[in-house]
């Protein structure tokens, strides 16, 4: 019975060293550097979305006769888009709408104007002008932007952040060699956060005649159009050991 207990002791008092050994090297952190890293891209957007919508109208509106329906219309911007050469899918329809037209003072409901509208995605402004000059002017409500964006927006973004990881492995680089070591393997990486602004167009100069005011599709003026750029940002944290 000693013999087995002493035979035991001595096989723990072997151990020990080793339990030792891993426990320490377990305590013992390996020097690293975090830091972050940021980068940023402006890009022109080569994608305007459009809302338009058109409406019902009397050519004699006194006398509310000879109405301009919906689907001549819709017709002339359909054939607008095809001849402007865009595809099918540039041109769908968002909303369908319209009012009852009153023709006394008692209010009497008259005839139903129906009005339609749309989102027309173009590459430039100027493709929205040269679309709606073949519309009948009085047929169409409005037209304004409603967003803006890049065919290559989710590249884009993949490259901002390599850049951002890139700028901060740089900035790890010149902090550690300025206390002459050097860097390590990469032991973490993090987003921190994403930043896309999508600007409104901002307008060179106030030289268009707005589509109510137009009294035939040839009288609406060419607009000048600037659109900011889109800023896509990314800021990135690493950590690195430090050798």
């Amino acid at each position: 019975m000693k013999k087995i207990v002493l035979g035991s002791l001595l096989a723990m008092t072997a151990l020990f060293p080793a339990f030792s050994q891993i426990k320490y090297e377990q305590q013992v952190v390996a020097p690293k550097i975090e830091v972050a890293g940021f980068a940023e891209l402006e890009i022109v957007p080569d994608e305007i979305y459009f809302n338009i919508s058109l409406q019902e109208y009397f050519e004699d509106e006194k006398n509310q006769k000879n109405k301009v329906i919906i689907s001549t219309l819709e017709k002339q911007l359909l054939k607008a888009v095809e001849e402007a050469g865009l595809p099918k899918d540039a041109l769908s329809i968002s909303g369908l709408g319209g009012y009852q037209n009153y023709t006394d003072k008692k209010k009497k409901p008259a005839t139903f104007l129906e009005s339609k509208q749309y989102e027309l995605k173009v590459s430039s402004p100027e493709k929205l002008d040269g679309i709606l000059s073949k519309v009948e002017s009085r047929g169409v409500q409005y037209a304004n932007v409603s967003r803006v964006d890049h065919s290559k927006r989710e590249e884009l973004k993949k490259q901002v952040k390599i850049d951002a990881l890139k700028a901060a492995k740089l900035k790890a680089e010149y902090l550690v060699a300025s206390l002459d070591e050097k860097l390590g393997k990469v032991l973490e990486i993090k987003e921190l956060d994403e930043n896309l602004y999508f600007p409104q167009p901002v307008f060179a100069k106030a030289n268009m005649r707005t589509l109510a005011q137009a009294e035939s599709a040839d009288m609406v003026a060419d607009s000048q159009v600037q659109y900011q750029k889109i800023k896509i940002s990314y800021r990135m944290q690493a950590a690195f050991e430090i050798k």
